[in-house]
């Protein structure tokens, strides 16, 4: 029997990686599988060694305020590796706990290690990437530029398609707008905003608030809005209320929590931080506005490092602006309230979904999961896997 080892240290990471236990599992029943992540890689047959809510906080100063749950993490994930004697380590995304601990495995022992979804090293840090090829036996993209980013590193790279296009896809042709909202509990005849203020600690504690107060201007300038806010299964309500605004009669604001989706197909317009929910949105065909803000110390080092001239994922992908960005000083709530009240109706709203339409095109046809776990199958299967240079 196979023992797969894996590690996603965000919401997302492992959302992703649960489908693809199911398909490696459907390839090669009676694999093992353990390490870090959360309820849908538990459901999906995960033995959960560490849950990914302790990496659950972004950022570059931020992470100093966490040490204590990231060195636990650590130490437990190291044990797991010693114990286990895996046959394959597969990686998610989070390159900041992931491509030390990719260096750990091949000084540990000398299971391949395939990433599976690989950090924005092009956006920056370009240094990673040299880093990747040293530690890493094969990257699995999701996006359609990124093979010619590792492009003469020697690093084998295949462009499986976004893991979502198969997720959403289903999700949209099962649930439709109306019913998302009945299912929450909202309003069918109200223009609804989603806010989605991402799945790391630091992210709600910068970008809640901003969200709130815009959505409390907006409430201001149009009839008949209300608001659905979207919390990931990492956030418990409790660490929302300090962000949370004294009661508001015209700020009419509905909670859910781990209904991120639902929320975005009940919706009209959607708030959203840069990353994955971008994506989510682009797919379940909603418009968008995108904000971030971050430590002031993170985003200036950011503001120097990063070499891509947008953030969103749709821009990036179209290499042009197609959805409003705010970061930073620039995500004023009069701002992003102008942004989104423009996108409920009207030929703005028109022009953006068009223009998302293909970007949604150039993502792929769906099947990620299974040419992923297709790689792996055949990772397990070599009897003699290529590893990397130990000392780097």
């Amino acid at each position: 029997m196979a023992t797969v080892l894996l590690s996603a240290g965000d919401a997302s990471g492992e959302q992703h990686l649960a489908g693809f236990v199911r398909a490696l599992s459907a390839r090669r029943p009676g694999t093992r599988f353990v390490g870090m992540g959360g309820e849908q890689m538990a459901d999906a047959g995960v033995e959960i060694a560490v849950h990914q809510r302790e990496l659950a906080v972004g950022g570059l100063i931020e992470l100093f305020a966490s040490p204590r749950r990231i060195v636990s993490a650590w130490r437990r994930m190291d044990r797991v590796l010693r114990e286990a004697s895996p046959d394959l380590v597969v990686l998610t995304d989070s390159s900041g706990f992931n491509l030390p601990f990719a260096k750990r495995v091949r000084r540990r022992c000398s299971a391949p290690i395939l990433y599976y979804i690989a950090p924005q090293v092009w956006a920056w840090r370009s240094g990673r990437i040299e880093k990747l090829a040293q530690r890493v036996d094969r990257l699995a993209v999701i996006l359609p530029f990124e093979e010619q980013v590792y492009a003469g590193t020697g690093l084998a790279v295949d462009f499986v398609g976004h893991p979502l296009v198969d997720e959403l896809e289903a999700m949209r042709g099962e649930l439709d707008s109306l019913e998302a909202r009945a299912l929450l509990g909202l309003d069918p005849d109200a223009k609804l905003v989603a806010l989605l203020p991402g799945s790391r600690r630091n992210e709600i504690h910068y970008q809640l608030s901003v969200q709130i107060e815009a959505a409390r201007r907006l409430a201001n300038e149009v009839e008949n809005v209300e608001f659905v806010l979207a919390l990931a299964p990492s956030i418990e309500p409790e660490e929302i209320e300090p962000h949370l605004p004294a009661a508001d009669a015209r700020l009419r604001l509905h909670v859910v929590r781990g209904r991120t989706l639902e929320a975005i197909l009940a919706a009209d317009v959607v708030l959203a931080k840069p990353g994955t929910g971008t994506v989510e949105v682009l797919l379940l065909d909603r418009p968008m506005v995108v904000m971030g803000r971050a430590n002031a110390i993170t985003a200036a080092i950011l503001k120097r490092a990063v070499r891509t001239p947008f953030l969103a994922m749709p821009n990036l992908i179209a290499g042009e602006e197609i959805v409003p960005e705010f970061m930073q000083q620039e995500a004023r709530p009069e701002r992003i309230a102008r942004a989104l009240a423009a996108l409920l109706e009207g030929p703005e709203r028109d022009r953006q979904l068009a223009r998302l339409g293909d970007v949604r095109r150039r993502l792929g046809a769906g099947g990620a999961a299974a040419r992923t776990a297709e790689i792996a199958d055949e990772m397990i299967g070599e009897q003699s896997p290529v590893v990397g240079t130990a000392s780097r």
